[in-house]
C-alpha cells in the first residue's frame, strides 16, 4: 500500500508542478506544452530519478488523452469555420501529409543510416501537425488569425491524424520481423478508406447519440457532462475496434454535437475545458518521463537537421502544393506553413516501432522527440509574433465578456450576457434596447443594482442580461461596438430593404414566395400585422421571423405607430443534384442538411 500512496503523491506533485508552469509560459510567451514536457524530462531517469519504460502505458494513456482533446476540439469548432477550411484542410490531410512523409524520408536516409522504406517511416511519423498543440496554443494563447487561415490550421490537425497512422501502422507492419517480404497494396489502400469511412459514419451516428443522452438522460448539470464524456471515449474504443479510425470519428462526433441545442452545454465545455487541460498535462508528462535525454547526443546532429528541413523545406512545399488550387494570398500560405506545429501524436506513434519489435527502435524515438521539441520552440514560441508579422492577426472582435447559456424550467432555454459598456456604443447614444433583451443587473463603480432602478446607462458599466440563443451578435453592435450604426452597414439590425407599413401582408411572398400565410392575414397592412404579431405597442428594433424573413420595426411615428419596416432574409441554400459542385459547396450542403434535420428533430421533441 506504501508503495501506492508514494506513486500517487509523486503523480500529483508533477501534475501540480506542471500545472503551475502555466503561470511562467503566459508571463514569458513560452510553448505551455513545451514546459509539461520539460516537467516530465526533469524528473525523468536523467533528472530527479524516476525510472519510467512503459511503453505500451504511454501509448494506450496518451491515445486516451488525445481522443478527450479531439473530441473537445470539434465539440468547440463551428460548421462555419468547418466550412471555411475543409476543402484546404482535406488536400493538407492527405496529400500534404504523404508528400512531407516522403520528403522526410529521402532526407533521413541521407542523414541517418536507414533504408528507404525506415526512412520512410520516420518522415511517416512525424508528418501530420498535432491537434493538440494546434488547437491549444491557437486557443489558450489567444491568437486570432484570419479566419480562413485559421479554419484551414484547426480543420487541418483535426484531420490528419488518420493518414499519419495508416502510413505508420502500414510500414511498421512491412518492416515488422514477422511479415513476410510481400506485401498486398490493394488490401492496404482499402484499409484506409475503410478507416476513413467508419470514422466518419462511427462519428456522425456517435454525435447524434451525445446529442440524444445529453438532452434525454441529462437531467443534472453535473452528470451530464460525464455522460457526454462516456459517449465521446465510448465512440472512440469502438470505432477503433471496427476497424476505423477513433481519432477521426471522437472529432467528427465532438464537431455534430457542438453545433447542436444540446443541454447544459455550458457546463459541459466547462468541463471539458478541464479534462483537456488535464489530458495535456498526463499526455506529455508521461512522453517526457519516457524519454532519456542522455541518449539525445548521438543523435542530436541528424534530429536537428531533419527537424530544420521539416521546418523550412519541407512542410512548406506540402502546403504550397496543397493551396495551389485554393485563392490563398502568400502570406497567408507562409503562415499555415510555417504552423505546422509536431507533438505528441508524433512522440506517440514514434513508440510503435518499440511495441513492433523493429530494428532501430530507440533511435526513431529520441530523433522524433528531438524534433517535436524543435518544432514546439521554433514554432510554438513564434507563432504569434510571426502571424503580427504577416498581419493576419484579427482584431478582437466586440461582444460580451462573458456568454453563459443558461437551462430554466419550461424549456425557456436563454444565454446570459455580461457587457462591458464602451464610450460611444450606440445603446449610450440613444438607441433604445430591444424588447427580446432583458437587462437584469448593472455593476457600476464596484456595486451591484438592479437595472430599473440604476438610472440612464454609463459607459463603464457591466450589463448583465437575458437573451435568447443565437441574438448576442446583434447586441454586440448596441453595446460593445462604438462605431455609430448605419442602415448601409448593419442590415442585420435595419433590415437589408424597406417596406411600406401600409402595403398587404400577403406582398411579403414576392420577396419569398415559400412563406405559408394564414387566408385572415393576407389582406391586413404589415402595420397591423406587426402590431398584432409583437402583442402591443411596436418599438424601435422589434422584430419576428416569418418563414425565411425577419420583419424588423425601423421606425415609429408621434403615435407609436409602425412607420418604417425593414426586411432580413435569411440565406437559402440552393436546392438539386449535387452535381457541378467544388468539395465546399457539397460539404456545405451536407453539413447544412444534417444541421436542419436535426433541429426538425429537437422541435418535434
Amino acid at each position: 500500500m506504501t508503495t501506492f500512496y508514494i506513486a500517487v503523491l509523486v503523480c500529483s506533485v508533477l501534475i501540480l508542478v506542471a500545472a503551475l508552469s502555466s503561470t511562467i509560459a503566459f508571463r514569458f510567451g513560452a510553448p505551455l506544452l513545451l514546459l509539461f514536457l520539460g516537467v516530465g524530462l526533469a524528473a525523468g531517469t536523467d533528472g530527479l530519478g524516476i525510472d519510467f519504460d512503459n511503453d505500451a502505458l504511454t501509448f494506450y494513456v496518451g491515445s486516451l488523452a488525445l481522443a478527450v482533446i479531439l473530441f473537445d476540439a470539434g465539440f468547440g469548432t463551428s460548421l462555419k469555420v468547418l466550412r471555411a477550411g475543409a476543402a484546404p484542410a482535406l488536400l493538407l490531410a492527405t496529400v500534404g501529409v504523404a508528400a512531407t512523409a516522403a520528403m522526410l524520408g529521402a532526407v533521413a536516409m541521407v542523414v541517418t543510416d536507414l533504408s528507404f522504406m525506415q526512412g520512410f517511416l520516420l518522415g511517416s511519423i512525424v508528418a501530420s501537425t498535432d491537434a493538440a498543440a494546434v488547437f491549444f496554443l491557437m486557443r489558450v494563447g489567444g491568437v486570432r488569425v484570419v479566419e480562413r487561415v485559421g479554419s484551414a490550421l484547426e480543420v487541418e490537425s483535426g484531420m490528419n491524424d488518420p493518414m499519419a497512422i495508416f502510413l505508420t501502422m502500414t510500414l511498421v507492419t512491412i518492416l515488422s520481423p514477422s511479415q513476410p517480404e510481400t506485401f498486398a497494396v490493394i488490401p492496404l489502400i482499402l484499409h484506409f478508406f475503410s478507416q476513413v469511412g467508419f470514422g466518419l459514419v462511427f462519428g456522425l451516428i456517435g454525435g447524434m447519440i451525445v446529442v440524444l443522452v445529453a438532452n434525454r438522460f441529462g437531467i443534472n448539470r453535473g452528470l451530464t457532462p460525464i455522460l457526454v464524456l462516456a459517449v465521446a471515449l465510448l465512440v472512440f474504443s469502438a470505432t477503433s475496434t471496427a476497424g476505423g479510425s477513433g481519432y477521426l470519428a471522437v472529432y467528427v462526433a465532438g464537431l455534430y454535437a457542438g453545433n447542436k441545442q444540446v443541454r447544459f452545454v455550458g457546463a459541459i465545455r466547462r468541463f471539458q475545458d478541464g479534462m483537456t487541460w488535464l489530458a495535456q498535462i498526463i499526455m506529455f508528462l508521461l512522453l517526457g518521463l519516457l524519454a532519456t535525454p542522455s541518449h539525445f547526443p548521438e543523435i542530436f546532429l541528424p534530429a536537428i537537421a531533419l527537424a530544420l528541413f521539416l521546418v523550412f523545406i519541407a512542410r512548406p512545399l506540402a502546403v504550397w502544393l496543397c493551396l495551389l488550387p485554393f485563392n490563398y494570398r502568400p502570406r497567408e500560405t507562409k503562415f499555415i506553413a510555417w504552423i505546422g506545429l509536431r507533438g505528441a501524436v508524433s512522440i506517440l506513434l514514434a513508440i510503435l516501432p518499440s511495441l513492433y519489435g523493429l530494428e532501430n527502435a530507440g533511435l526513431y524515438f529520441n530523433v522524433v522527440f528531438v524534433m517535436v521539441i524543435v518544432s514546439l520552440t521554433l514554432q510554438g514560441w513564434t507563432l504569434a509574433p510571426v502571424a503580427r508579422h504577416l498581419k493576419l492577426v484579427r482584431p478582437k472582435p466586440p461582444g460580451p465578456l462573458e456568454n453563459i447559456e443558461i437551462d430554466l424550467p419550461g424549456s425557456a432555454g436563454h444565454e446570459l450576457l455580461v457587457y462591458h459598456l464602451v464610450e460611444g456604443a450606440p445603446v449610450l447614444e440613444g438607441t433604445p434596447i430591444p424588447r427580446w433583451a432583458m437587462p437584469s443587473l448593472i455593476i457600476r463603480n464596484g456595486q451591484s443594482m438592479r437595472y430599473f432602478y440604476a438610472g440612464n446607462l454609463m459607459p463603464g458599466d457591466y450589463l448583465y442580461m437575458f437573451a435568447a440563443p443565437g441574438t448576442s451578435p446583434l447586441l454586440d453592435r448596441l453595446f460593445a461596438d462604438p462605431k455609430p450604426l448605419d442602415a448601409g452597414q448593419d442590415p442585420e439590425i435595419f433590415g437589408a430593404e424597406l417596406l411600406l407599413p401600409e402595403r398587404p401582408v400577403k406582398e411579403l411572398r414576392s420577396v419569398d414566395e415559400t412563406i405559408n400565410l394564414p387566408t385572415d392575414e393576407e389582406n391586413m397592412s404589415l402595420a397591423e400585422y406587426m402590431k398584432k404579431r409583437l402583442g402591443g405597442q411596436p418599438v424601435v428594433a422589434d422584430r419576428f421571423q416569418v418563414g425565411s424573413l425577419w420583419l424588423i420595426v425601423r421606425d415609429t411615428d408621434e403615435n407609436n405607430e409602425v412607420s418604417a419596416i425593414g426586411i432580413w432574409k435569411q440565406p437559402v441554400r440552393e436546392r438539386g443534384l449535387p452535381i457541378f459542385m467544388n468539395f465546399r459547396q457539397l460539404m456545405h450542403r451536407f453539413f447544412s442538411r444534417a444541421s436542419s434535420s436535426g433541429n426538425q428533430a429537437d422541435r418535434k421533441d
